[in-house]
């Protein structure tokens, strides 16, 4: 069991989620804004976001983390450190943390994230893998020499990996997720049909009526964005088969990366992926019929998570359990000093 005093971190590209304990505390946009002329933090999370795009030259309001990597090195040191300072606030003792970070990052982007974390007030930091966690989560039993795989989908990069007797044996990360399956459908009807929407909208209808697999043109929606050519206000009602267009090719990298990991695995365990299944976990997974496109192309089940948006927090906190045992992707702070 979790300690009430350990603190879970999902350093996600698109929202930060922290769990104290087994308890979600905070759930909040990965977003900070910075006053450049007294070099201090005025808001991050929900506040920040408000100010993306409407603040004035000294103050800086960014997402320090894009596409499942670090772009703004000191700005995710600050985010973190304050995100742990809001989460530690009325603990009496110093917490351990444990911080799920995107694959895709770099050993020195680790580091720099386990300092922000200790300076913030950590008795002890650990980092873990993105896949391990959503499986934790998701209530996977990842000890047993038996192979299951998770497609762990988020807002910048999806994160696919085979793991067996607590370690990933095979995995690829790709760049390829929610964020660019809505600019996908952004490009996608400001070419047909000269309408300019935002990424909010595009989410929206993404979520309403989005469908990669057999999608049915009787299930439509309306959508209202800026006529490129008039640059008047306009509304269209558009079909299931219309996303479809804009998000299967996005889609079938999704696939072209699960096959990969599965091309690469020993092939007792991708035999192990006929009886287990594949995973799917994020919000991106959320996706309509993405679970039957990978079910179709692979030949192996495929099925949703019961909470994929929350499943890597959930795992954070489990994985204080599994501080001992766990192989591969989970590493304490104290080994750094010996590489």
């Amino acid at each position: 069991m979790a300690s009430s005093n350990d603190i879970g971190i999902d350093l996600g590209t698109a929202n930060v989620i922290i769990t104290l304990g087994e308890k979600l505390i905070i759930d909040e946009p990965s977003v900070i804004a910075y006053n450049k002329k007294k070099g201090e933090v005025i808001a991050v999370g929900h506040e920040a976001y408000k100010m993306l795009g409407r603040t004035p030259e000294h103050i800086l309001a960014v997402k320090p983390l894009k596409d499942g990597v670090i772009s703004d090195h000191d700005m995710t040191m600050l985010l973190v450190r304050e995100f742990v300072q809001k989460a530690s606030r009325n603990l009496m003792v110093k917490p351990q943390i444990i911080i799920c970070v995107p694959s895709a990052i770099t050993d020195v982007e680790n580091r720099a994230v386990i300092e922000a974390a200790l300076k913030a007030g950590a008795r002890k930091v650990f980092i873990i893998k993105e896949p391990i966690a959503a499986l934790l989560g998701a209530g996977v039993d990842i000890t047993q020499p038996f192979g299951k795989m998770v497609v762990d989908i988020g807002g910048g990069t999806t994160d696919v990996a085979i793991v067996s007797f607590n370690g990933i044996v095979s995995e690829s990360s790709l760049k390829m997720a929610g964020n660019k399956f809505n600019g996908a459908i952004i490009r996608h009807f400001s070419n047909k049909y000269k309408l300019l929407i935002g990424e909010k909208t595009a989410d929206e209808v993404k979520r309403q009526i989005g469908n990669v697999f057999e999608p049915n043109k009787q299930t439509t929606a309306v959508i209202k964005g800026q006529n490129l050519v008039l640059r008047l206000p306009q509304a269209l009602e558009i079909s299931q088969v219309d996303l479809y267009e804009a998000l299967y090719p996005c889609a079938m990298e999704v696939v072209a990366c699960v096959k990969g990991v599965l091309e690469t695995a020993p092939p007792e365990l991708v035999g192990d992926i006929l009886q287990s299944g594949i995973l799917l976990t994020g919000g991106g997974a959320m996706l309509g019929g993405l679970d039957k496109l990978i079910a179709f192309h692979t030949h192996a089940p495929c099925e949703l998570a019961a909470n994929p948006l929350e499943c890597v927090a959930l795992g954070l906190a489990k994985a204080f359990d599994c501080a001992d045992t766990l192989l591969d992707g989970f590493e304490q702070v104290s080994l750094y000093k010996y590489r």
